[in-house]
């Protein structure tokens, strides 16, 4: 397969899912504890919550669950006020889980990012989740001054449409100055698959406990996680035998990058 000269400049970060597997043990259970706060009957199990996941960002996943699960709130007064308070509740428990250390990272994460660094690759991140969230995250998984390493932070309710639309990847791009061909975008989802590569962005899916199953036709990689020295992951789809190593590294990326065609190796 013919390569090209294009530099690896930039690689982007989903979040939840992605950097850790937040939702089964973070958001899933801060969400649960906010309903109680509130007083609310409802309990998400990991059964439930798999499928709310299809819906992305916290305050639309609560609307949605309002208008299947629990019509009468529609009625409520200022019902956009009261889920953004109720989602402010649930960020609270959530970074209460982080500070106590019980989200940690996934494999690979740290080594990459350092390795990254020193490279002197930019490094964002492109996610639908609130910035608090994602500061959070950084600090208490990879420490306090770990916020500054990013040179952008692409989060929240900063564009209209989350994914699996591609806003947030152009936006992330623009904030960069970089063209989508010199960017590798790392995802965990079937709807961030779709935003990426609707972007133009070479992705590599890292699958996680509630998207193991989704389509992810398109990506240029599929594995289990980005592996460690020693602890290689499980490929899923993407021929890697030529690369240098069975682990995702710096090298790797270029050579992944290096490959005209987006879809396959």
């Amino acid at each position: 397969m013919k390569k090209n000269n294009i530099p690896l400049s930039a690689v982007l970060f989903d979040v939840d899912g992605t950097l850790a597997e937040t939702e089964r043990d973070g958001h899933r259970p801060a969400f649960n504890a906010a309903f109680k706060e509130f007083e609310l009957d409802w309990h998400w199990d990991t059964e439930l919550y798999g499928k709310l996941l299809k819906i992305t960002g916290g305050k639309e996943r609560i609307r949605y669950y309002i208008e299947k699960y629990a019509p009468d709130i529609l009625s409520k007064r200022d019902l956009s006020n009261w889920i953004a308070e109720l989602h402010k509740t649930k960020t609270k428990y959530f970074v209460d889980l982080l500070a106590k250390g019980n989200i940690p990272l996934r494999p690979g994460i740290a080594r990459l990012i350092h390795e990254l660094r020193e490279n002197e690759i930019k490094i964002g991140i492109a996610t639908t989740t609130t910035l608090e969230n994602v500061t959070s995250l950084l600090k208490y998984t990879l420490g306090e001054e770990s916020i500054s390493w990013f040179d952008v932070i692409g989060a929240g309710d900063i564009v209209a449409q989350k994914k699996p639309a591609p806003d947030i990847y152009y936006w992330t791009l623009k904030e960069l100055g970089l063209p989508p061909q010199q960017c590798i975008a790392i995802e965990d989802s079937e709807n961030g698959l779709q935003s990426s590569y609707a972007a133009g962005i070479k992705t590599i899916i890292t699958i996680s406990e509630y998207t193991y199953s989704q389509n992810f036709n398109g990506a240029a990689m599929v594995l289990t996680d980005l592996g460690e020295p020693g602890k290689l992951p499980s490929i899923i789809s993407g021929d890697i035998a030529n690369l240098n190593n069975r682990w995702i590294d710096v090298s790797t990326l270029m050579t992944l990058l290096a490959l005209n065609d987006r879809q396959t190796l």
